[in-house]
């Protein structure tokens, strides 16, 4: 059993990374801002479901706050062994409008999780990338020995410079040390600002849903629960690695709307808008290193877990339309 903080712990995958971790037996103190880049009342939603757990405790806080986070450590009893930093700005296209923000968690709050755990002998860290560090251009399923130095947008370059900084902290002070670059993740409880909670909600509330590009575009639509377990199983590892976490089948926009329509059993309202420069033609995992360093593979269908997150919508939708 271990005492692992995980940061963002009311985000979308890190709630369900803490709750993977508590199924284990592992202790998981989780810290979150809350802060109201979406509707906080979703995260709450998330936090609830974790607060009931005696293993779990929940502390506001903010990675861009060091003495916050210190006092964190200093209380933690026992001490942490582990990091998930789960906590980020996310989303590509308002980091071309705010890119400051996002350098100022992404990479200015992963450092200093980095130095605190330097300074309180935390010996490994695991951090949340993305397939977007792998910019537009790809024509097949991209390995992490791909160079990302062409990331098209703020936020993709912020997580490039973090994986950097996490390399410089593993090779200095012997930090075993994972990121993992998530494609397209999506589930239950997902974010409202991402394709599949947007095209879910306006569908199964008879509103226009707008696609950005002609439909074709391909994503790599990765289920939460199965990134969660990816994520979890680095707490076996011991070095540094850079790790895709995708689901190998990449599929169009227009495919994943007639997906959502059966699950619905209702039909699209479609508008289309020209591509946004910063969103690639392809998003693609080649996962075979994390087949062989994690022994993982994704295990559920794009049709299962849309099926599943529009159930989940519809037992929530009291609520759940409010949300965007």
């Amino acid at each position: 059993m271990l005492k692992v903080l995980v940061t963002g712990c009311a985000g979308f995958i890190g709630s369900r990374v803490t709750r993977q971790l508590l199924d284990l037996g592992h202790l998981v103190l989780g810290v979150d801002n809350l802060n109201d880049y979406y509707h906080p009342r979703l995260k709450q939603w998330r936090l609830n479901s974790l607060i009931a757990n005696p293993r779990f405790t929940f502390q506001l806080a903010d990675i861009n706050d060091p003495s916050g986070l210190r006092r964190v450590l200093v209380g933690a009893v026992p001490p942490v062994s582990a990091v998930f930093n789960l906590a980020a700005w996310a989303g590509v296209r308002r980091s071309v409008e705010t890119p400051r923000i996002y350098y100022e968690t992404n990479l200015f709050g992963t450092l200093n999780l980095l130095e605190l755990c330097r300074e309180f002998q935390i010996k490994r860290f695991m951090l949340a990338s993305t397939s977007s560090v792998y910019g537009d251009e790809v024509d097949g399923p991209v390995s992490e020995t791909i160079p990302s130095n062409r990331p098209l947008s703020p936020y993709a370059a912020s997580k490039v410079a973090a994986e950097t900084l996490l390399y410089s902290y593993h090779h200095l002070y012997g930090m075993d040390a994972m990121a993992f670059r998530f494609f397209t993740v999506y589930g239950p409880a997902g974010r409202p600002d991402m394709s599949v909670f947007r095209f879910i909600r306006a569908i199964a509330e008879r509103e226009p849903i707008t696609i950005y590009g002609d439909g074709t575009q391909r994503r790599d639509f990765t289920y939460v629960d199965d990134v969660a377990r990816g994520a979890v199983a680095a707490l076996e590892f011991s070095g540094f690695e850079i790790i895709n976490l995708g689901n190998d089948n990449p599929v169009s926009v227009n495919t994943l709307v007639s997906l959502i329509e059966s699950a619905l059993g209702r039909r699209a309202e479609i508008r289309y808008e020209p591509r946004h420069l910063a969103d690639p033609v392809l998003t693609w995992a080649n996962i075979d290193h994390a087949r062989r360093v994690l022994g993982w593979a994704p295990e559920v269908s794009l049709e299962e877990g849309i099926n599943r997150t529009c159930a989940w919508y519809l037992e929530n939708r009291d609520w759940a339309r409010s949300m965007t």
